[in-house]
C-alpha cells in the first residue's frame, strides 16, 4: 500500500536458503516433560500445601463446597462473626482458612488463637482461591471446612437402644428443614436420656455448622441415624417392639394420657408447617397433642419435642418410683 512500503518490517524479504532458527533447540527442550502436573502435586502450589494438610490430619484434600443434601459432605463456614462463634462453640473443623492480605482485626487473632489451642490447620491463601473454595461466599477473609458428619444407620440405633439398662426412647424426625431445629431436638434429646435421632437423608436438615451450634455440643453425645427411607425404618422399629408416638397439634390425646409412655417408644415429630406426613402419621400407634393456649396455633417443632420429651422422662421416672 502507498504509504507503508517503506515501513520497516513491511515488506518480508526472502533470502537465499533456508532461514536461520532455533536448530531444534526449543522443540527438544520439551521433549519427555509430559503433561502439566495438577495444582495439588505442585510444592509452591496452594493446593499442595492444603493437601499435606489434610493428608496429615487423616482426610482428603481441600474440597468445593458441598453441593448435595444437607449434611451430606464437608460445609464451610464463612465471615469473621460466624467463624469466631462455630469455634467458640467447638464445632468439629478439618481445617481453618485465611487470605493473604486479611486485615488483621479481634476476630481474626481470636480465631488464630483458638486454632492454636486446638491444633487446626491454620492455612493462608489467596483470596481467589478462598472464593473458589467457598463458592463465592462473602467469607471476609477467613473461612472454616467442616468434616462430614458421621451418622449411625438406624439398625445400629435401634440395636443400641434395645441392649440399653432402661426402655429404649428413640426421637424420628419428619421433614425437620430447619437446622437449628434439628440442633435444639437433638440438645433435648440428650437432655432427657433419649437414645438417638432419627432423620430421613431427603427433605430434611442435616448436622451442618447451625445444627452443631444449637445441639450446643449434645450431637457428640447421642448417634444420630439416617435413614434412606423413614417409614421402613419407623416400622422396623415397631416391629422390634417400640411404640410409635406421633405428635399432631389436633389429636384428642394429650401427651400426658399417651399409654405406655414409660415403655419402649419412639416420640415422633412433624415439621412446624405441614406437621407428620401421611404414610408416617398412618404407621403411629399413637397420635398425642400438646395442650396450649387457642391464642397460639401451634409451638415451633423444637419446643414441642422439648416438652414431649420432659413429658415422657416424667412419666418414666414416676414408673420406677
Amino acid at each position: 500500500m502507498p504509504g507503508n512500503s517503506q515501513r520497516k518490517g513491511a515488506v518480508r524479504r526472502k533470502g537465499k536458503g533456508n532461514t536461520a532458527g532455533s536448530g531444534g533447540r526449543v522443540r527438544r527442550g520439551l521433549e519427555g516433560k509430559g503433561p502439566t502436573p495438577k495444582a495439588e502435586d505442585r510444592p509452591y502450589h496452594v493446593a499442595h500445601r492444603a493437601k499435606k494438610v489434610a493428608a496429615h490430619q487423616g482426610a482428603g484434600g481441600p474440597s468445593t463446597p458441598r453441593t448435595g443434601r444437607p449434611g451430606s459432605g464437608p460445609e464451610w463456614v464463612a465471615g469473621r462473626n460466624a467463624v469466631l462463634e462455630a469455634m467458640q462453640a467447638e464445632i468439629p473443623v478439618r481445617a481453618a482458612y485465611v487470605a493473604e492480605g486479611a486485615e488483621r482485626d479481634d476476630r481474626l487473632r481470636d480465631i488464630g488463637k483458638l486454632a492454636a489451642s486446638r491444633g487446626t490447620a491454620f492455612l493462608e491463601v489467596t483470596r481467589a482461591e478462598l472464593d473458589r473454595l467457598t463458592g463465592g461466599a462473602l467469607h471476609q477473609g477467613v473461612a472454616l471446612q467442616l468434616p462430614a458428619f458421621d451418622y449411625a444407620h438406624p439398625d445400629d440405633l435401634l440395636a443400641a437402644a434395645l441392649d440399653s439398662d432402661h426402655p429404649p426412647l428413640i426421637v424420628a424426625l419428619d421433614s425437620i428443614t430447619d437446622p437449628r431445629n434439628l440442633g435444639a431436638i437433638i440438645r433435648s434429646a440428650a437432655a432427657f436420656g433419649a437414645d438417638g435421632v432419627l432423620i430421613p437423608e431427603r427433605r430434611s436438615a442435616g448436622m451442618t455448622a447451625a445444627a452443631w451450634k444449637t445441639s450446643a455440643g449434645a450431637a457428640a453425645q447421642i448417634p444420630i441415624a439416617r435413614a434412606t427411607n423413614l417409614n421402613r425404618s419407623l416400622r422396623a422399629y415397631a416391629d422390634a417392639g417400640l411404640s410409635l408416638v406421633g405428635l399432631d397439634g389436633s389429636a384428642d390425646t394429650a401427651i400426658s394420657e399417651v399409654p405406655g409412655a414409660s415403655g419402649p417408644v419412639v416420640l415422633v415429630v412433624g415439621s412446624e408447617g405441614a406437621g407428620l406426613s401421611r404414610l408416617v402419621r398412618e404407621a403411629c400407634d399413637c397420635l398425642a397433642s400438646i395442650p396450649i393456649s387457642k391464642s397460639v396455633e401451634s409451638l415451633n417443632a423444637g419446643v414441642a419435642a422439648g416438652i414431649a420429651l420432659y413429658e415422657i422422662s416424667r412419666q418414666r421416672v414416676g414408673a420406677l418410683d
